[in-house]
């Protein structure tokens, strides 16, 4: 295998990070409708807030300590609140009171374990993120993976080029490379891995996993003609037993490349969405390849590789004409694929499929949240009109946040965002639809400027607070999720739909009211 190694260019993107994470400053942010941390809320510089508002105490360091050791209970406030008006509110506290409760929290009733939250990198978004400053781009990834912003904790990551590429690739283009002897992960090291390992200065004990959107063109077959403009859209993954080899030990090379990198992968699942063609980077695979390769070829390979990495049944997508709940049916009923199974990874569409795979007994993930802004789709998970840019505005939040709530409410024990960072326009290379996507954080990089969403905030209401190990408890009344930490803190995160009005929560022996805005959420982190 070759043995690529950072470019210069690439080394001086992450050696930015050593100096920028622990020098974040608090001075930029600002609050309303550009989704900027409030104002007296502690910012990333570590210089504290006030405790009694939920502020990092004076002396406990900035991003750069917390995400290498610090204690995150003190840089999480015991209640912040969201909403038009202003996002990530710290400033008020609750009142305890003996009235009814609008959502009672019922600790008692655990259902399942949580692993975490994270989202995806793409190509797309450090180029972004590269247009600005050393300070936005340091707070930047404090925002998504530091104890004082979102606290992600899973990483997903392309094996070749996503639709958020800045152009089509894979690891080796050189036909019929079956011997992969042209393996190269040089791409990844310009625009990808310096993303990835920026993420790990935050935040070193992050888990990442990996899907590929096409295999290598020569691995494919029947590509369609017409407006198709590459072999890398669409077409059929080959069902010989030379190229079936030949993937399972791309997968191992790619797996051993980013080890090499100091990137492990704790999972990678062999196709993203294997019933979708689309004109970005995909490909189809039907029911009984796709069973097949999982057990007797790349799982048979980890075996004899001694690869550590597991194995994701992902990512499925395409739940009309049951295409991707019959892979999902078929590789349960397989025996020797089942082996290898250790998680499910499901999204979109599939939603309503959780429930036919309790009783595997495997974790299932929700692998990509829904992008939003269809222009051509007008579909309830897919709202919005512009073909501009992406609208990022306060209809994302409230439909994220339904999102989230009704998957965890199916027992998934993890969530991903899809693109936690895009430029400003959205847009990914898709050659024939105009489909700016929504995001976490956006950059104008005419301008040189960084925006938070206020989608990332409804993200951030949930994984600041949830921490891995935690059990999804029990409510009733209102509209909420809860939680209960493995340190015994309660965790309530709540949406109010209408006027803003006194809100109340029975949570750990107590109920507990406070000022609840308008269209907005809230978070209780309450210990008893």
């Amino acid at each position: 295998m070759k043995r690529a190694s950072v470019s210069m260019a690439g080394l001086a993107a992450i050696g930015v990070f050593a100096v920028a994470l622990g020098a974040c400053s608090s001075s930029g942010a600002q609050q309303g409708g550009t989704g900027g941390d409030a104002p007296g809320t502690g910012g990333a510089s570590g210089s504290g807030g006030a405790t009694g508002s939920g502020g990092r105490p004076p002396g406990t360091g900035g991003a750069g300590a917390a995400g290498t050791g610090g204690d995150p209970s003190s840089s999480r406030p015991a209640l912040v609140v969201s909403g038009p008006s202003g996002y990530w509110q710290t400033g008020q506290s609750w009142t305890e009171v003996t009235s009814n409760a609008d959502v009672t929290v019922n600790d008692g009733a655990a259902a399942q374990s949580w692993e975490g939250f994270g989202g995806a990198f793409n190509e797309n978004g450090w180029a972004a993120l590269s247009k600005l400053s050393d300070d936005d781009r340091g707070r930047a990834m404090n925002l998504l993976f530091g104890d004082d912003g979102a606290r992600f904790v899973l990483g997903r990551i392309p094996i070749g080029a996503s639709d958020y590429a800045l152009s089509r690739y894979s690891e080796d283009e050189t036909a019929g490379d079956t011997s992969l002897s042209h393996f190269s992960i040089d791409r990844d090291l310009q625009g990808l891995i310096p993303y990835v390992k920026a993420a790990q200065q935050v935040r070193p004990g992050i888990r990442f996993w990996a899907s590929p959107w096409t295999p290598p063109t020569w691995l494919k077959s029947g590509m369609a003609s017409g407006n198709v403009p590459s072999p890398f859209d669409g077409g059929s993954m080959k069902d010989d037993d030379t190229n079936l080899k030949a993937y399972a030990q791309y997968f191992i090379k790619f797996i051993q490349a980013y080890q090499q990198q100091g990137i492990p992968l704790a999972f990678v699942a062999p196709q993203n969405e294997p019933n979708y063609a689309q004109n970005y980077p995909t490909c189809l695979w039907s029911t009984a390849l796709y069973t097949k390769f999982l057990g007797s070829y790349l799982g048979k390979a980890f075996d004899d590789a001694g690869i550590g990495t597991q194995i994701m049944l992902g990512t499925m997508s395409k739940a009309d004409s049951d295409a991707d709940p019959a892979i999902v049916k078929s590789v349960l009923a397989d025996a020797t694929a089942m082996k290898y199974v250790k998680v499910i990874g499901m999204q979109w569409g599939m939603q309503t499929h959780v429930g036919d795979v309790k009783s595997s007994g495997i974790p299932v993930w929700q692998t990509e949240h829904v992008a939003g802004n269809c222009p051509f789709n007008g579909t309830a998970n897919c709202k919005g009109v512009s073909k501009t840019s992406a609208p990022n505005d306060q209809a994302y939040a409230v439909e994220s946040w339904n999102l989230i709530r009704d998957w965890i409410k199916t027992g998934i024990t993890a969530y991903s965002a899809w693109n936690m960072v895009t430029d400003s326009s959205g847009l990914g290379i898709d050659t024939t639809r105009a489909w700016p996507q929504d995001a976490l954080l956006t950059v104008d990089t005419s301008a040189g400027k960084l925006n938070v969403t206020p989608a990332y905030y409804v993200f951030r209401h949930f994984s600041q607070f949830a921490d891995p190990g935690a059990q999804v408890v029990a409510t009733t009344g209102g509209d909420a999720i809860a939680f209960k930490n493995p340190d015994g803190s309660l965790i309530a995160v709540m949406y109010n739909s209408g006027s803003a009005r006194k809100q109340t929560v029975a949570i750990g022996g107590k109920k507990l009211q406070f000022d609840m805005p308008a269209t907005g959420w809230a978070t209780v982190n309450y210990t008893p």
